[in-house]
């Protein structure tokens, strides 16, 4: 774990890792960097380009999404999707919120459709899915209702939303050992960028995926988390050397 205060050089940090790594004979397959935007991550790959002065493999270098994204192009059909599946924006999202909740006869100017989609990202972040939600509160009882009818309308359309890329992906690894076996020994050279901005489902995902070689570098600022309204969880590095 590296904490790394602003302007301290965190990608400068990783990309020389990353660097070290294959010079010391590492396979670049096997390493993976993960970070929280495409910029970040093709700032990265240009580093480390340029560090190893010779065209070498690139490691896998992206964000959350785009990783999980690969995996599930491989995978999903374990779940009972089709591969070739299409990812619903918030527009997406909104306009399929409001069609179940019409089509269930829940007036949407009583409920809010932004707020019970909101809830549902909520839900989905901390790996909560329609069967294990039991909620008691009334309203909570209403959005598990949407919840519910709004994920068996997306898998009906073989569609996934935003939040679905990281919480399906964990879901595979966890109910398919030997998958999961199989990119814990792809991967096994794990780096974490902005460590301080994951959240739960993130969080899992990486935690899964290291659990086998134990080879994860994080770095990132204990006192600059700036997503927690995306549901960053802090306790994430604050915990990470007693994990």
């Amino acid at each position: 774990l590296v904490i790394s205060g602003p302007g301290s050089g965190k990608t400068r940090c990783l990309t020389h890792r990353v660097a070290y790594l294959i010079s010391q004979g590492i396979r670049p397959g096997s390493i993976l960097a993960i970070t929280f935007t495409n910029k970040a991550a093709n700032e990265m790959r240009e580093r480390i380009d340029k560090l190893l002065k010779i065209k070498s493999a690139q490691p896998m270098i992206g964000t959350f999404h785009s990783i999980c994204l690969r995996v599930l192009r491989k995978e999903i059909p374990l779940l009972g999707y089709k591969s070739n599946f299409s990812i619903f924006d918030t527009n997406d999202q909104l306009s399929l919120i409001k069609r179940v909740m019409a089509n269930m006869e829940i007036d949407s100017k009583k409920y809010n459709p932004h707020l019970i989609l909101n809830k549902i990202s909520k839900l989905k972040t901390d790996l909560i899915f329609p069967e294990n939600y039991n909620p008691t509160e009334f309203f909570t009882k209403i959005v598990s209702r949407v919840y519910n009818n709004y994920q068996a309308e997306l898998k009906r359309m073989s569609g996934l939303d935003f939040d679905d890329l990281i919480v399906l992906t964990v879901k595979i690894f966890k109910q398919n050992p030997e998958i999961l076996e199989k990119y814990q020994n792809f991967w096994k050279y794990i780096l974490v960028d902005e460590y301080q901005d994951t959240s739960h489902d993130q969080y899992t995902l990486v935690n899964l995926l290291s659990t086998k070689n134990k080879n994860i570098f994080a770095i990132g600022d204990d006192a600059q988390s700036i997503y927690a309204f995306r549901d960053a969880d802090i306790r994430n590095i604050l915990n990470f050397q007693k994990d």
